[in-house]
């Protein structure tokens, strides 16, 4: 009796080899990688972001950043996708805290357990990477990122801050995050 491998297994099966090859130095294999995960990103995150679908490609961005700099905590005993989600997981929530969505928090993830997550700790390393990524963005960019991102100010207070517009420091945030992505993207 032949047993059916379902489309999820084939897909991890593929992540799993491209992500041992990146973890190997294989930069086609990171890219390729990064780009499959990016996929399973949009759908993951779509369904939990029905109410702010403009926020949707900067948190999937984010995401791969964060990714990228936490690539030293992944343990090969677990599935690359659950790993990629679970660092997902916490920028969603990460998001609703900066907008006040406090409700959105007791609303149900997945049925894995807590236990099954793999635990996500920031490293010097991941900080040193993220300060040198920074330093490649206009001025303008890492500003609005360091207020928004990594302080966790709303758009309007990081605006009252600054004196700066709101839609001006989402513009600056989206290009950076972009601009961010694309550097990791090529050093990867």
């Amino acid at each position: 009796m032949t047993t059916q491998r379902s489309p999820m297994d084939d897909f991890e099966a593929k992540l799993q080899s491209l992500w041992g090859r990146a973890q190997a130095g294989d930069e086609a294999a990171y890219r390729e990688a990064l780009s499959c995960l990016a996929e399973r990103l949009r759908s993951f995150l779509r369904r939990r972001m029905q109410s702010l679908p403009d926020e949707l490609e900067d948190l999937v961005q984010e995401t791969l950043l964060a990714i990228h700099l936490q690539r030293g905590t992944y343990d090969p005993t677990v599935p690359v996708s659950r790993w990629a989600l679970a660092i997902a997981r916490y920028k969603l929530i990460d998001l609703w805290r900066r907008r006040g969505r406090r409700e959105a928090l007791h609303e149900p993830f997945d049925d894995l357990a807590e236990r099954d997550q793999p635990a996500v700790r920031e490293e010097p390393m991941a900080q040193r990477d993220l300060t040198t990524l920074l330093a490649e963005l206009p001025k303008a960019q890492q500003h609005a990122i360091a207020l928004i991102k990594l302080e966790g100010l709303s758009i309007a207070e990081a605006s009252q801050r600054t004196g700066i517009s709101a839609s001006a420091l989402k513009v600056q945030v989206h290009r950076g995050i972009k601009r961010l992505a694309e550097l990791v993207r090529r050093t990867g």
